[in-house]
C-alpha cells in the first residue's frame, strides 16, 4: 500500500467522493456568481499613488467636478441643412436633461467661438461631434449613464432619416465608452477561447487517453478552476484594482496547469492499473508519486509568481497573488476532485492498451519464468520507445547537442535587442470595437487639439508658469509649447509637443529635463505618456532585483526540497532563461516586425506594454519550471531506486516523454485559441506563453535537459552536507512500497511466480497460504512422466522451495516489522516550518498524518485563518498525538 500525505488524501477523497463533489459544485456556482462583479471593476490600470504622472492626475481630478467626456460622431449627414441643425439642437436639450449630465457641445450652440465650432465640423461638411461631458459620478452611475447615452446616441440616426439624411450614421467613443467597451471585448474574448479549446481539448484527450471518460477528468478540472479563479479575483478587487490582462492570464493559467495537472494524474492511475492493482490501490500509487510531482509543480509556479508581489505597482502585485492563488486552487481540485471523479468512475477508466496486450501476452510466460528474467524484461522494456531512443541518441553526444541547442536558443533571442515599450499603443487595439473607430476619425476628420506629449501641472498662476515654459521652446526635440491654462485657483497647467514618438525617447528625455528644472514657488507635478511610461518602467527597474531574488530564493528552494540537490535547480533556471529568452524573440519579430502577423490577422505594435512583459516573464517562467518538476520528479523516482543517472534520465524521459509533450501540446491549444481574441494584448499573451511552453516541452525538456543531466552525471545531485542532513527533515518524499504482483491460490505444480490477474480487471491482493515444508505433491500424470521431465521437476522443485521461503520470510516480516522498522518521529519544529508558510492550506495537518483535517483546511482555507491562528499554541500536543499514533501502528 502506498503511504505519504498525498496518498492519504487522494484515498481520503476517494472514500469521501460525495462531499467533495459537493464542496466544489458549491465553489463552481460561487465562481458564476462573481464573474459579473469581476467583469464590472476591471480598470485600465496606471500604476501606483507614488508615481509623479499619476499624482498628476489625481490633482487635477481633486480640482474639478466634472468626469469623462463621451464623443457622438454624426456622420453622413450635410451639416449645412436646417433640418440637421434642428435635430440636433432638440438631441442636445433631451442630453442635457439627462441624470449624470455635466454638459452638451455641439457646433450650433450660440455664442461658441467660429474655431471651437469648426473643430466640431468635419473637414469635408459631412460630419460633426456632439460632446458630451459628464458629472463626477461612482462607477455603477458612471456605467449606467454611458449606457443610456449611448442607447439615445444610436437612436438619432432614425432621426435624421426621417429629415431626409437617410446615410446618417452615429458611432460613440470618448475615454468612459472605450474604457467600458474594451473591458466588454476582453470578456467576450475569454469566453470564446474558452469555449474553442474545451472542445478541442476534450477530443485531443480522447485520443490520448483512448477513452472519453479518463478523458473528461481533466476537462473537468479546468472548468471548476476557471469558475474558482472569478472568486478569487473577486476576493482581490476588494483590496486593489485589477486589469483584463489579469483575468487573462489567471483564466489562461487556471486551464493550463488544471489540465496538465488531470492529464498527469489520469495518466499514472492507468498504468497503475496496467499494473495489475485494484482501482484504490491504484489511485494511492499514483497519488503518491505524480501526485507529489504535482504539488512541487504548483509551488514552483506559485514560487515564480511571488516575485511580482514585490513591485510596487497594485496591477502587478494583484497579478502576482492572483497567480499564486490560482496555481495552488489548480493543484486543490487535481488532488481532490480528481481523486473523487475516479472514484465514481472506477472501472470504467482502462489501463493503455499496450499494457493490456503486454500483460495477455506475458500471462503464460510469468508462470514459468524467474523473477530474474521477469525483471531483466522490465528493464529492457523501460529503455525501449520514442522517448527512451531519443535521450539515447541525445547521451551518445551530450556536450555537442547542448551546445548547438543553446546556441539555436540564443539566435533565436536577438530579436529581443530591438524590443521597445509602450504604455499605451492604438495598434493593440482592434477596430471592431466602435470607440476606437471614433478615435481614428476624430484624428483624421476632425481639427481637434492633439493631446500634449508632456503636461506640467503646477501650483501657481497660467501667466508665471507661461515664463516659465518659454525656456523650452528651443528644446532638442519641442515642436510646440502650448500657452498656459488656468485648471483651478492656484492651479495651472501648460503642454509641450515633442517630435516623434509621443512615448519615445525624445519625449523621455524631455520628461526629464522638465523633472530637473521645475518651475519657481509651488509644487510641480511631469506628466503625460512618456512620463508614466517612464515612471512605470523606473518603478519595475528599481523593484525588479528584489523580486528575481525572491523567486529565484523560492523555486531552488522548492527544487530542494524535491531533489535533495542545489545543482538541479541551478541548472534548471539556467535552461529556463534561454528559454524565455526565445520566447520574447519570437514576439518581438511577430508583433514588432510583422512577421507572419498578416497571415495569423495579428495586430502589430510600436512597442509592447511592460506590464505584458511582466507577465509573460513570470508565468512563462513557471510553467517552464512545470515540465521541469514533471521529469524531474520521475528520473528522481529511478535514482532513488540506485539506478545511474545516465540510465534514470532514459527511463525517465521514455515514462514522462509521452506526458509532458502531450501536456505541452494541450497547453499550447489552450494558449493558441486566446491568440484568436481581438483584443492585442490577449493576442501578446497567448502566443507569447503558447511558445513559451511549445519551445520547452520540446526543445528543452527533450534535449537539452537530458544532454546537461548526462554531462553531469552524479554531479546533478550533489548538495553540501549540512543541506544534505536538511533534507531529511524538510524534504517531501512519499513512501511508495515495492510492487506488489497480484497473485492466484497456488497451482498444482509449485511455481517460481505467482500469476497475475487481467490486468484491466484487477482484483484485490490475496496472499497464498504459507507452503508446506514436505516434499511438494506430485499428480498421478507427473509421477508416471518423471523419467522424461527429470531436470523440469528438480529445476521446478528448487523454485517452489525458494517460493516457499519467501513466502515464510514476507510473513515473518509482518509479524516483526514493528520490532524491526525503526518508527521516524515527526518533529515540532518541522511542523512549525509547514505552518507558518502554508498552514492555510493544511500544510501541518498533512505533514502528522491528519488527511481529513488537511482537507479541511485546503476547503476552509485555515478554517478561514482562525484555525491558522490558533494551530501554533496546539502544533506541541498534535505532533506527540501524531508520533504515539505511529509507534501504535507500527
Amino acid at each position: 500500500m502506498a503511504e505519504g500525505l498525498i496518498a492519504r488524501t487522494g484515498h481520503w477523497c476517494f472514500r469521501h467522493r460525495w462531499q467533495v463533489l459537493l464542496i466544489w459544485a458549491a465553489a463552481v456556482a460561487l465562481g458564476v456568481l462573481s464573474a459579473g462583479p469581476v467583469f464590472g471593476s476591471l480598470t485600465s490600470g496606471g500604476g501606483t499613488s507614488s508615481m509623479e504622472s499619476v499624482q498628476a492626475g489625481a490633482v487635477l481630478d481633486k480640482g474639478s467636478d466634472q468626469g469623462g467626456v463621451v464623443i457622438g460622431v454624426i456622420d453622413g449627414a450635410d451639416t449645412a441643412a436646417p433640418a440637421v441643425r434642428k435635430d440636433v439642437r432638440s438631441l442636445a436639450g433631451t442630453l442635457q436633461r439627462m441624470d449624470g449630465v455635466a454638459s452638451v457641445v455641439t457646433p450650433y450652440d450660440a455664442g461658441l467661438p467660429a474655431a471651437e465650432t469648426a473643430m466640431l465640423t468635419a473637414k469635408d461638411k459631412r460630419g460633426l461631434l456632439v460632446q458630451i461631458t459628464l458629472a463626477r459620478l461612482d462607477d455603477d452611475a458612471e456605467a449606467t449613464a454611458i449606457d443610456t447615452l449611448t442607447d439615445t446616441l444610436h437612436g438619432f440616426a432614425a432621426t435624421l432619416a426621417d429629415s431626409g439624411q437617410t446615410d446618417a450614421r452615429v458611432t460613440v467613443g470618448g475615454e468612459p465608452v472605450m474604457d467600458k467597451q474594451l473591458t466588454e471585448q476582453a470578456s467576450e474574448d475569454l469566453s470564446g477561447a474558452e469555449s474553442l479549446s474545451l472542445p478541442i481539448t476534450l477530443v485531443v484527450l480522447v485520443f490520448i487517453f483512448g477513452g472519453v471518460i479518463a478523458a473528461g477528468l481533466p476537462v473537468l478540472g479546468a472548468v471548476v478552476s476557471i469558475a474558482s479563479s472569478m472568486t478569487i479575483l473577486l476576493l482581490i478587487t476588494r483590496f486593489t484594482s485589477i486589469t483584463s490582462d489579469a483575468v487573462t492570464v489567471v483564466t489562461l493559467l487556471g486551464m493550463g496547469l488544471s489540465i496538465d495537472y488531470g492529464l498527469l494524474l489520469v495518466a499514472r492511475y492507468r498504468e497503475e492499473l496496467g499494473g495489475g492493482f485494484a482501482p484504490e490501490e491504484a489511485l494511492r500509487r499514483a497519488w503518491a508519486t505524480s501526485g507529489r510531482t504535482i504539488a512541487f509543480s504548483a509551488l514552483t509556479v506559485a514560487a515564480a509568481l511571488s516575485g511580482l508581489l514585490m513591485f510596487d505597482i497594485p496591477e502587478l502585485a494583484a497579478l502576482g497573488a492572483a497567480g499564486v492563488a490560482i496555481a495552488l486552487a489548480s493543484m486543490l481540485v487535481a488532488l481532490t476532485l480528481t481523486a473523487a471523479l475516479v472514484g465514481f468512475a472506477r472501472h470504467r477508466i482502462k489501463p493503455p492498451r499496450a499494457a493490456r496486450a503486454a500483460s495477455a501476452a506475458a500471462a503464460p510466460v510469468v508462470a514459468t519464468s524467474t523473477s530474474t528474467s521477469a525483471s531483466a524484461s522490465s528493464s529492457a522494456a523501460a529503455e525501449t520507445g520514442v522517448f527512451a531512443g531519443l535521450a539515447r541518441r541525445v547521451q551518445r553526444r551530450p556536450l555537442t547537442t547542448m551546445l548547438v541547442t543553446a546556441v539555436a536558443l540564443v539566435a533565436a533571442s536577438l530579436p529581443v535587442l530591438s524590443m521597445s515599450m509602450h504604455l499605451s499603443d492604438s495598434g493593440a487595439l482592434p477596430r471592431t470595437v466602435e470607440s476606437v473607430r471614433v478615435t481614428d476619425q476624430l484624428a483624421d476628420r476632425f481639427d481637434l487639439p492633439t493631446v500634449p506629449t508632456v503636461t506640467v501641472v503646477a501650483r501657481t498662476d497660467a501667466a508665471a508658469l507661461d515664463d516659465w515654459a518659454r525656456r523650452w521652446t528651443d528644446a532638442p526635440g519641442v515642436t510646440r509649447v502650448h500657452p498656459a491654462q488656468q485648471a483651478g485657483p492656484g492651479l495651472a497647467t501648460v503642454g509641450i509637443d515633442t517630435t516623434g514618438d509621443p512615448e519615445g525617447a525624445t519625449a523621455r528625455d524631455l520628461v526629464h529635463a522638465l523633472r530637473a528644472d521645475r518651475p519657481e514657488g509651488g509644487r510641480s507635478w511631469v506628466t503625460g505618456g512618456a512620463a508614466a511610461l517612464d515612471d512605470i518602467l523606473q518603478q519595475i527597474v528599481d523593484r525588479l532585483p528584489s523580486a528575481i531574488a525572491v523567486t529565484l530564493f523560492a523555486m531552488i528552494v522548492l527544487l530542494f526540497a524535491m531533489t535533495g540537490s542545489v545543482v538541479v535547480p541551478l541548472t534548471a533556471v539556467a535552461m529556463n532563461t534561454l528559454s524565455l529568452g526565445a520566447t520574447f524573440g519570437l514576439m518581438s519579430l511577430v508583433f514588432q516586425h510583422g512577421f507572419l502577423a498578416g497571415p495569423l490577422q495579428l495586430l502589430t505594435v510600436d512597442g509592447f506594454s511592460p506590464f505584458t512583459v511582466v507577465c509573460v516573464f513570470a508565468f512563462a517562467f513557471g510553467l517552464s519550471m512545470d515540465y521541469e518538476v514533471f521529469l524531474l520528479g520521475r528520473i528522481k523516482e529511478y535514482v532513488a531506486e540506485g539506478l545511474e543517472t545516465d540510465v534514470a534520465v532514459r527511463r525517465g524521459l521514455q515514462h514522462s516523454g509521452r506526458i509532458i509533450t502531450s501536456a505541452g501540446l494541450l497547453m499550447v491549444i489552450v494558449f493558441a485559441c486566446f491568440v484568436t481574441g481581438r483584443m492585442g494584448s490577449i493576442q501578446q499573451l497567448g502566443l507569447g506563453l503558447a511558445t513559451a511552453v511549445a519551445i520547452d516541452a520540446t526543445v528543452v525538456r527533450c534535449v537539452l535537459v537530458p544532454a546537461v543531466m548526462t554531462l553531469l552525471g552524479r554531479a546533478n545531485w550533489w548538495a553540501p552536507a549540512p543541506l544534505k542532513r536538511l533534507h531529511r527533515y524538510i524534504g517531501l518524499n512519499e513512501t511508495v512500497l515495492p510492487a506488489a504482483v497480484p497473485v492466484t491460490a497456488p497451482a498444482p505444480v509449485p511455481a517460481p511466480a505467482p500469476l497475475r490477474q487481467p490486468e484491466w480487471q484487477p482484483e484485490p491482493v490475496q496472499r497464498p497460504e504459507p507452503v508446506r515444508t514436505g516434499p511438494p505433491h506430485r499428480s498421478a500424470t507427473q509421477l508416471l512422466t518423471k523419467p522424461q521431465v527429470e531436470t523440469e521437476t528438480a529445476v521446478r522443485t528448487e523454485a517452489a522451495v525458494r517460493t516457499e521461503t519467501a513466502v515464510q520470510a514476507d510473513t515473518a516480516v509482518q509479524t516483526e516489522a514493528p520490532a524491526e522498522t525503526p518508527v521516524r518521529r515527526k518533529r515540532a519544529w518541522v511542523a512549525y516550518l509547514w505552518w507558518f508558510p502554508l498552514g492555510l492550506f493544511g500544510a501541518h495537518h498533512f505533514y502528522l498524518g491528519r488527511t481529513g483535517r488537511g482537507v479541511l483546511y485546503l476547503c476552509t482555507v485555515g478554517l478561514l485563518g482562525l484555525g491558522w491562528l490558533i494551530d501554533p499554541f496546539l502544533l506541541p500536543g498534535q505532533v506527540r498525538r501524531a508520533n504515539a499514533d505511529r509507534r501504535s501502528q507500527g
